[in-house]
């Protein structure tokens, strides 16, 4: 069977059809290969079953969302994909607090080089520059061409995200990590860290910030604000005059706590030409979420169509908003909208869009057209 046929194999499957082409704003992938001994390389089924089989519990365990091949029958031809390694925050059996920045630097450089190997194989291309996403995207758009897959299957593929800077041990490392083709950074993560105080704490900005996103300048990087506490945020727009998005962060006004942005802090963004992605994580979608507890089946995917025009209600328009799922992101099934059983679902969101309103294009700018705009100018040509 020719990689064609297996694609459309998987569409009929699905009963949904040829996807929509999408980008995601915010994915994982290395983090669950090697902190939850996940090869992201099988299918969803296959990693379900093998979880299970091996009797591992807890939550996400067996119920995953995201595999290459997934992202494939999803439709999601590039991704802002993940380095994660902190020092600050609360530990986890799948996300530890490493001891020090330079054991951070080594675990994040570790999931880097899961990506080189994955890219080796052909299974993902690391995206750096703006001639690269368009000869990428030129050719999902030619597989996905007359509505059918057509020719061999590219790559996923990846334009590297770090996710909390505790693995940038001070300043000077951040030309290493340019040149190893990181392109977008986010200061910090859950509670404190190196930079910035996060999800969890209040605080500004620590004195090595500065020098942190003068050398981020200098490379042309982009921002990610997702993460920062409220002090920290407003500080590092003061200080930051470079490109800035979301990838994964949603309302305030719908769901009340600190992890979501208030308007003032959406507008914020929306004026300084930023995206913000749509997160799928269920107690950032549904106010009074308790983890464990609360019945995935309170809430659909409609809660996210929610979030998304809440953001184009401030804006005005719709180019501002887009997908930044992290699915897998520490979670499974048991903490998504009940209609998304896999990344693949998101392809739903186009017709629920449709029903609010939304013309064609603006489906297919929030679907990757925002993303694919933003990353067009933000990344070095």
């Amino acid at each position: 069977m020719t990689d064609a046929e297996r694609q459309a194999a998987r569409w009929a499957r699905s009963g949904a059809g040829p996807p929509l082409l999408t980008i995601d704003g915010h994915l994982d992938l290395a983090m669950n290969a090697l902190l939850w001994n996940r090869d992201i390389t099988l299918e969803v089924d296959a990693l379900r079953a093998f979880e299970r089989a091996a009797g591992e519990v807890g939550p996400g365990r067996g119920c995953n969302t995201v595999t290459i091949p997934e992202l494939r029958r999803a439709g999601i031809g590039l991704s802002l994909a993940t380095v994660l390694a902190r020092t600050g925050g609360a530990p986890t059996p799948a996300l530890p607090r490493y001891a020090s920045a330079e054991i951070a630097y080594g675990m994040a450089q570790g999931q880097l080089a899961y990506y080189r190997m994955l890219e080796r194989q052909g299974h993902v291309r690391l995206v750096r520059t703006r001639a690269m996403l368009e000869d990428h995207w030129e050719a999902w758009r030619g597989w996905h061409a007359d509505g059918a897959p057509a020719g061999a299957e590219p790559p996923h593929g990846v334009v590297l995200l770090m996710e909390g800077a505790d693995s940038v041990p001070s300043p000077e490392y951040l030309a290493s990590w340019f040149d190893d083709g990181l392109r977008v950074l986010g200061m910090t993560h859950y509670m404190d860290s190196t930079y910035a105080y996060g999800t969890g704490t209040d605080g500004g900005l620590k004195p090595p910030a500065m020098e942190l996103l003068v050398a981020m300048a200098e490379r042309g990087m982009v921002l990610d604000v997702t993460h920062l506490a409220d002090q920290s945020f407003w500080e590092a727009l003061d200080l930051w005059q470079g490109p800035l998005l979301a990838s994964h962060q949603n309302a305030r006004a719908l769901v009340p706590g600190e992890r979501q942005f208030d308007d003032a802090q959406l507008r914020a963004i929306i004026e300084r030409g930023g995206v913000i992605g749509a997160a799928l994580d269920a107690w950032m979608l549904h106010p009074g979420w308790v983890r464990g507890q609360t019945r995935p089946d309170v809430i659909g995917l409609g809660a996210v169509v929610d979030q998304l025009t809440h953001v184009c209600d401030l804006a005005g328009n719709t180019r501002h908003v887009a997908i930044g799922s992290d699915l897998d992101g520490g979670f499974g099934t048991e903490q998504t909208p009940v209609d998304l059983d896999t990344i693949a679902d998101l392809q739903k969101l186009p017709a629920l869009l449709r029903q609010r309103g939304f013309e064609e294009d603006d489906v297919r700018a929030v679907m990757h057209g925002n993303w694919l705009r933003f990353l067009s100018a933000a990344l070095p040509a």
